[in-house]
Parts: C-alpha cells; sequence; structure tokens
C-alpha cells in the first residue's frame, strides 16, 4: 500500500509540473448547440472522503474537471436541474407532479416549465452571456462553463450510471455551456423570480366580469405573508458565520467558522473540491451543485463563508390600468401596453400546454409570491415584480474573485468590481489577522426616502413590515435611481453596503447586520437591507453571547472554532427551561392539559426538564422533550406575550428574557409535549440520538443540534415521524470550515460536509462524512501539494475527453 501510494503521489507530482507549463487556452462564450469539445481534460487527484483536488493548465480545463468530477458524485442530481432549466418537467414527470424546491418555487412541473421556458424564448440567458464584463461575465468564467459542460458529457460518455434514482432515464443527456448558464441564473433568482414563478405564470387580465375584476390586495395581511416570507425563522437555507481578528487569536492571525445550513438533498446541496491553476487559482471548499466555482472556502491567505442576508432582493411596482383595457398601464398619464410572451410546454401523454405571461418595463406581472402572498391583478391595478437579479450572471464573477484574493481588501475589491452576490452577506478573515463582514449584496435601490414618496397604500403597510416595497408605477419620478459605483442601473453601489472591519469579531444568523458586533453596532442603512435596532433571533443572541465570550478570553485556536460549532448550546433552555420545569412542578396534581383538552400527567416530564444539561448532544436527556415543547409554545403564544421582560434595543443580546408561565398556551405545550412522546413510544428521558437521527445503509446515524426557534448554533431542521421520532433531516448545517494559519504557507483547515459528497446510495461517499458528523469528527483538508500526496487513500485519476 506504502509503495502504491508514494508511485501515485510521483505522479501527481509529474503532472503538476507537465500542468504548470501548459500555455493558457482560448475563450469562447456559450451558446446553445451540440455538446462542448475542444479536446479537454484534468487531472483529479482524490483524497480520504471522495474529495477531490483538480489540476488543470486553464480554466475550460479547470471547468472540464470540475464538471467530470461533480457528474460521478451528483449525476442524477444535475440532471434533474437541466431538465428544470430547460423547462423539460412535464415532458417527462407530467403536469401536475411537483419539480421540488431547489431551482422552483412552482407548484407543479408545469408551472415550473412555463417560467423557464419563458427564459429560454426571450434568450434571456443569451443575452446576458453577451453583456462585456463587468456588466455580464467574465472570458474565465465563460470558459469554466464551457469546459464544465464538456467534463459532464464526458463522464455521461464514458460511464454507466449507477444511481437509482436515474440509472437508464431518457432525460439524463448532455448539456451545452448554456445548460450550465442556465443554472447560474436559476441559482441567482432564488430570493427574487423564484418566489413569485406561479404567480408570473399564472397572471391573466380580469375578464369584463367575475370575482377579480374588483379585488385588492389587503394591506394588513399582505404585510404580515411578506414579513413571514422573508424571515429566516422558516427559510431552507441560512446560516452561521464568524471571523475573528488577529487581536484575538493565539497567532495574531485571523479565523474563520463557516457554518452555512442548506438541504440535506436536491440541487441546493454542496460539494467539496480544491481547484488548481498553477500560478493562477488554488482555492478549496463548497461549491453549489453546478457551479463551476468554489461559493465557500479558503485559498493560502483569506478564507470567506456566507450568510442568507435580510436584504430584500425584489419591489413590486402597482401598475395603474387604463379603464379599458386592463392589459395597458399608464406612466405619467400615457398608456404602455404590455408585452405578452406566449409559452408552450410540451407534456407527456398530453397535448402541448400554452400560456401567455405579461411583461411591463418594471418586470412580469405577479399575482402573488407563494399561495401566502396573493396580489390580485384587477381592472385598476395590477403589479410587476422587479428583480435586479434576473440580469445579473456576475455571481461566479465575483466568487472566482474571492478565490483569488489575498486579503479581506481583495474579498471586498471582487464586491466592488463584479457586485455579483444576490442573496448572501460576507464574513472573511486572512492571515495579516483581518476581519470583514460585509452586506454586499444585489438589491432594488430603494432607498428610505424613495419608499416615503413614492409607496402605495399597500407600500407603506409592507416596506417597514417586511422590507418589501411596493412602489406607484404610474409615475416616472418613481423608478429606481442609480449609484454612480454600480455596476448595474436600479440597484445601490458598493459604497452604500453596511460593512464592518476588523473588529474583534464580526458574527452573523441571518439577521440584519446591525448587531454584527454588540459594541459596534452597523447603522445608517436603508430598510431594504433589513432592521435597525429590533429584537434578534435567539440563534443570533447565543452565537453574539459565544462568539463575543471568545474574543474577550483571546488566544483563540482552530480547535476553539471546532468547539463552538458543536457545542450544541440551547440559548432558549438557558432563558427558559428552568422556569418551565419549576411552573411544570408547580401544577395542581401534577397534570396539564393539551390542545385536545385531555389532562396529561406531566410530573415526570417536570424531573426530567430540571435534570436536562441544555443541549443538543446525542446523549442529552431531555432535549426532545423540550424541543416538542418549546416548538408547540412558540406557535401557541405570540412573541409579544412570549417573556415578561420585553426587548430592549439598548441590551439586544439580552432581551427578552424571563418566560411567563401564564400565557395561555403554555400548559397545554406540555402536555402537548408529553402526549407527542408518548404517541411515538419514546421515553421522556430518551437520550436525543435515539429519536433524532437519519438511516443511511440500513444504519441509523444520530443527529446532533436542534430546530430554529431553539437558537442552536449547529441548526438541524428534522423531520417529524409521529410514529419514530425525527427520522430525517431536510436542512441545516452543511458546509462547515474551521480556518486559520500560521507561519506555514499552508491553511490549517477542517471541514465537514455533513451529508457527504454524493447522493447515490451505492457511493462509497454517499454517507461517509454523515458518519463524521455523528461523531462530532472532522476532515483535515490538504490543500498544499505535500499533504495531498500524503493522503493515505489517495488516487489520481486523469480525465480527458474521448473523439
Amino acid at each position: 500500500m506504502r509503495t502504491r501510494t508514494r508511485r501515485l503521489a510521483a505522479a501527481a507530482v509529474t503532472l503538476l509540473t507537465a500542468a504548470a507549463l501548459l500555455p493558457a487556452g482560448a475563450a469562447a462564450a456559450p451558446r446553445d448547440g451540440g455538446p462542448s469539445g475542444g479536446g479537454l481534460h484534468a487531472t483529479v487527484r482524490y483524497t480520504q472522503y471522495g474529495i477531490p483536488h483538480i489540476l488543470a493548465k486553464d480554466y475550460a480545463n479547470l471547468g472540464f474537471g470540475t464538471g467530470w468530477a461533480q457528474a460521478a458524485d451528483q449525476v442524477c442530481t444535475l440532471a434533474d436541474g437541466y431538465l428544470t432549466v430547460r423547462g423539460e418537467r412535464s415532458r417527462h414527470f407530467g403536469p401536475d407532479a411537483s419539480p421540488g424546491s431547489a431551482l422552483s418555487s412552482a407548484s407543479t412541473n408545469l408551472g415550473s416549465d412555463l417560467y423557464f421556458r419563458g427564459v429560454r424564448d426571450a434568450r434571456t440567458v443569451e443575452k446576458l452571456l453577451d453583456r462585456p464584463a463587468p456588466a455580464g461575465p467574465s472570458r474565465q468564467v465563460k470558459e469554466l462553463m464551457r469546459g464544465f459542460a464538456a467534463g459532464y458529457n464526458a463522464w455521461l460518455k464514458q460511464n454507466r450510471i449507477t444511481d437509482p434514482a436515474c440509472a437508464k432515464a431518457a432525460w439524463v443527456r448532455p448539456i451545452t455551456a448554456l445548460d450550465v448558464a442556465r443554472q447560474g441564473f436559476a441559482l441567482q433568482v432564488l430570493g427574487g423570480q423564484r418566489r413569485g414563478i406561479d404567480g408570473i405564470t399564472a397572471a391573466r387580465p380580469p375578464g369584463a366580469t367575475g370575482r377579480d375584476r374588483d379585488r385588492a390586495a389587503d394591506p394588513r395581511k399582505t404585510a404580515e405573508a411578506a414579513r413571514e416570507l422573508f424571515s429566516a425563522q422558516d427559510a431552507d437555507m441560512g446560516s452561521n458565520a464568524v471571523a475573528f481578528h488577529g487581536k484575538t487569536t493565539a497567532n495574531g492571525r485571523g479565523l474563520l467558522l463557516g457554518n452555512p445550513h442548506y438541504p440535506w438533498q436536491g440541487g441546493r446541496r454542496f460539494w467539496q473540491s480544491q481547484q488548481t491553476i498553477p500560478g493562477e487559482l488554488n482555492v478549496s471548499g463548497g461549491s453549489l451543485l453546478g457551479t463551476s466555482v468554489v461559493n465557500i472556502g479558503f485559498n493560502g491567505d483569506v478564507a470567506w463563508s456566507h450568510t442568507v442576508a435580510t436584504g430584500v432582493p425584489l419591489n413590486l411596482h402597482q401598475l395603474t390600468l387604463d379603464p379599458a383595457d386592463p392589459a395597458t398601464y399608464l406612466v405619467d398619464g400615457k398608456p404602455h401596453k404590455m408585452t405578452k410572451r406566449t409559452v408552450t410546454v410540451p407534456v407527456k401523454d398530453g397535448a402541448p400546454v400554452t400560456r401567455t405571461q405579461w411583461w411591463t418595463r418594471y418586470g412580469p406581472v405577479v399575482t402573488g409570491l407563494g399561495a401566502q402572498l396573493p396580489l390580485p391583478w384587477s381592472a385598476t391595478t395590477a403589479y410587476a415584480l422587479n428583480d435586479p437579479n434576473a440580469v445579473n450572471l456576475r455571481g461566479s464573477d465575483t466568487n472566482l474573485g474571492f478565490g483569488k484574493a489575498r486579503s479581506t481588501a481583495g474579498v471586498l475589491r471582487s464586491l466592488r468590481d463584479t457586485q455579483g452576490l444576490p442573496w448572501v452577506n460576507t464574513v472573511a478573515a486572512d492571515r495579516r489577522g483581518h476581519s470583514l463582514l460585509t452586506q454586499s449584496q444585489v438589491l432594488p435601490r430603494i432607498t428610505d426616502d424613495l419608499a416615503e414618496r413614492c409607496s402605495t397604500a399597500l407600500g407603506k403597510v409592507t416596506y417597514p413590515a417586511s422590507g418589501v416595497a411596493v412602489l406607484d408605477g404610474s409615475r416616472g419620478a418613481c423608478a429606481l435611481g442609480s449609484d454612480k459605483d454600480a455596476v448595474q442601473p436600479g440597484v445601490f453601489g458598493p459604497s452604500r453596503m453596511p460593512t464592518l472591519k476588523d473588529a474583534p469579531y464580526v458574527v452573523n444568523s441571518n439577521d440584519s447586520a446591525w448587531l454584527s458586533n454588540a459594541d459596534r453596532p452597523i447603522t445608517g442603512y436603508e430598510r431594504v437591507f433589513g432592521t435597525i435596532g429590533t429584537q434578534r433571533s435567539l440563534r443570533t443572541r447565543g452565537g453574539v453571547e459565544d462568539v463575543a465570550g471568545m474574543a474577550e478570553k483571546g488566544g483563540l485556536t482552530v480547535e476553539d472554532l471546532r468547539r463552538q460549532q458543536f457545542a450544541n448550546r440551547v440559548p432558549a433552555a438557558d432563558l427558559a427551561a428552568d422556569d418551565t420545569a419549576k411552573a411544570c412542578a408547580a401544577l395542581p396534581g401534577g397534570t396539564a392539559r393539551g390542545t385536545d383538552g385531555k389532562a396529561v400527567d406531566v410530573r415526570e416530564a417536570c424531573e426530567v426538564l430540571a435534570r436536562w444539561d441544555h443541549r443538543m448532544d446525542t446523549g442529552s436527556r431531555g432535549a426532545l422533550l423540550f424541543d416538542r415543547f418549546w416548538r408547540t409554545l412558540t406557535v401557541a403564544v405570540p412573541k409579544e406575550r412570549l417573556w415578561k421582560v420585553p426587548f430592549s434595543a439598548a441590551d439586544p443580546v439580552r432581551t427578552p428574557h424571563t418566560l411567563d408561565t401564564s400565557a395561555p398556551g403554555f400548559t397545554a405545550a406540555l402536555a402537548d409535549a408529553v402526549a407527542d412522546l408518548e404517541r411515538a413510544g419514546i421515553a421522556l428521558d430518551a437520550p436525543l440520538g435515539e429519536d433524532q437521527y437519519v438511516v443511511r445503509g440500513g444504519k441509523r446515524l444520530p443527529v446532533h443540534g436542534g430546530t430554529e426557534s431553539l437558537g442552536v448554533w449547529n441548526k438541524i431542521e428534522a423531520v417529524w415521524d409521529a410514529e419514530g421520532g425525527y427520522t430525517e433531516v431536510a436542512h441545516g448545517s452543511s458546509h462547515i470550515q474551521a480556518v486559520g494559519w500560521s507561519e506555514s504557507r499552508c491553511p490549517k483547515a477542517r471541514t465537514l460536509l455533513t451529508y457527504a459528497q454524493s447522493s447515490n446510495p451505492n457511493s462509497p461517499h454517499y454517507s461517509d462524512q454523515t458518519r463524521l458528523y455523528a461523531k462530532e469528527r472532522w476532515v483535515t483538508s490538504r490543500f498544499c501539494e505535500k499533504d495531498i500526496h500524503r493522503d493515505p487513500a489517495l488516487k489520481v485519476v486523469r480525465v480527458r475527453e474521448r473523439r
């Protein structure tokens, strides 16, 4: 085995030397047509847990190796995504099935296909590709996309699919670079047009008669729905990230802990790799599937992570319609006809379906943002959705710039030059000891002044409540302005972004930028970015408490980051568990009535809660009981009734506090929690890991961590089975990285991909890192060549196109 490993290492060195001597290739923009060609090739060095280190001479060949390696691990998930962005789900799966939520919010395949075929028919992505950089993607990114498509296709041609999800499926077929770009477009509009797909594709002018002629959006209900829609509480993506300045660390260099919370299944999973072009690029980290660049990662000098931001990346324009024609809207009294886009979708076992979409100067007419937020098109009023990220295909360039950066200043430079991130904050640290948080995202240029002058009656309610602006589309003076330093019209420029540099710590857990550092709050930004001086989530409060304490203690190392990630402290329990146990013990007769009116004996529950360690470790007894109680309580009791001491902006980390055990719903939540566990046959003091788990390869793997409302840093949103406990994870901790530096040129990094590299149950890397996660173990990152060559599992594969 040692001899074989040495031979592989020697081969890798030879390949590295050869690759360094090769000239860069020529670039070409992606175009529709046949599968990409060009004789591309790359070297893939696999280390433990199936992590590929991709070595290539230029960007096209790097894209080739990345596309190959991603296909090897995730071909079915990738193919499903390409089917979505081509608008062909109805052809293969029927119009009524669900498309899944990875790239589409549509309720049916037909709705999803109507939207994405509309994008294709309008040549939206092609137009964005034709824009010269920086308004459009760079030559390097286009080469990566071209190579990615070629690598994916080469893997398909040369390998047999063993994943039962798509083995022998007719819908798995070669792709073009344009398919890769369309996938990127779909990711860019996740926070904007994607939210309104059903409302875009179902929009119809009102008839001459009928209930829809005079309907109007209810301001109060719409504002509340918008607040919930853009809240992190129920989102299927979120994150924590913290960067420490060198003044707080053991060696004066920066530290970064990234903990994104993303779906454990489907097309928004991360995938790990290292990408290397000698002398040009050397970066390691996680990529969203279908992405040809590293989205969250590190290099020899800087590390970064992202958190889903509170900025609202869309706005609405309320249209005043021509009384004689509801498909004509007025601007400064002049009529403008809506543009009709007729879209046809092929359907399995049926005739093609044709529908019309309606577009305006502001964007598509939309009749709702999800089922909970209707925006009716009446005889007098309609709503158009503005999504500035629908003309932004620059995200890959921003992340490529991060990969090349040599400091947090380089990260800011990439954000300034490319302005491509649609819906995330950036947290970064570097070798020199700098720390950074910036909410540099592409947002509609909604200033508070513009909202004050131009909000409709509906917008005057929705904007303060949620950041969703509804502007008067009948007035030309209410159009979005432009900043001089903005790459595209109608968005904020880099100088307007909330940013904090070189604080002892900067942390974000999906609240606004205001409390990124409790001693240096960020203020002065517009409401569309998020709130200032408002109550923070328990995850934010717990995170600030933890990292502020770490910074004050000082002498921090990567090991401290690892401890923080899996501390599994429950801030909700520290605030409420003891009071809950006392109030429980004081109940007359030791009984409580559930929401069904039945009396439940809760005496044992009181004792279990009193003994619980306030953690969500797999061995914590009482954790599951408190979890079920707290979920029920926080749904039943309004947040203003939950605590005796209200929120104070002067003490935002410690308030609100003191649970109000007299609040209606408290005793019922106790009774319901006990009844939940009894129905499932779960002991009240069972260790968490016995009943919060996933099954991989027929074996139960215990899962630690907890739900959003508990405030646990290590967030896990598990799926409850009334007869078996939490038997799967929907989303939560995903690509975790703890990164620091020393005198060595090699970063000291530990990583963990909680759900592992592959979705294929027949892959050896289907659950290997999930087993590590269950045991709170990490992967030692192998970044430098010497560490790659020493890996005991090293496997070197030379991949190339075959004619």
